[in-house]
């Protein structure tokens, strides 16, 4: 029997809720986002409306990482009745169709990058100021 051939991109709609400490938390997020490994696209479809498009390669990346990531990264995502229908079914169906394609991937790997690579942008006295060839004589 011969399966359909599916589109493993994903365009899906991200809302965002005040209050938050950052106004501009979709423009925020798209920022965050546009590094991500598997994103292929992220923009603000409307500036009145707090929410994001995201066009995604769902053989690299799924909803429920790009959400965590961004609830873990501080901003407010919106869990209207509407809202949080839609993702359990989002989620629902992006599990199916990957456990369908057999498909074993590694999602921790850019996920950690992300972390590691807004760690390193945030002002903190971790930083070793001296170059790489002075680190191992100290």
């Amino acid at each position: 029997m011969d399966r359909p051939n599916r589109d493993p991109l994903k365009h899906r709609e991200i809302g965002f809720r005040d209050p938050h400490p950052d106004p501009q938390q979709a423009h925020s997020a798209v920022l965050v986002l546009a590094d991500v490994a598997g994103i292929v696209a992220a923009s603000i479809p409307d500036r009145d409306r707090n929410v994001i498009h995201v066009s995604y390669d769902l053989n690299l990346i799924c909803l429920r990482v790009i959400e965590e990531l961004l609830f873990e990264l501080g901003f407010h995502l919106d869990n209207s009745l509407i809202s949080k229908l839609k993702r359990a079914l989002y989620y629902y169906t992006e599990e199916n169709e990957l456990e369908n394609l057999c498909n074993n991937r590694d999602q921790d790997h850019s996920t950690r990058d992300v972390f590691m690579r807004c760690y390193g942008c945030k002002a903190h006295g971790c930083r070793d100021e001296r170059p790489e060839y002075w680190r191992k004589y100290l």
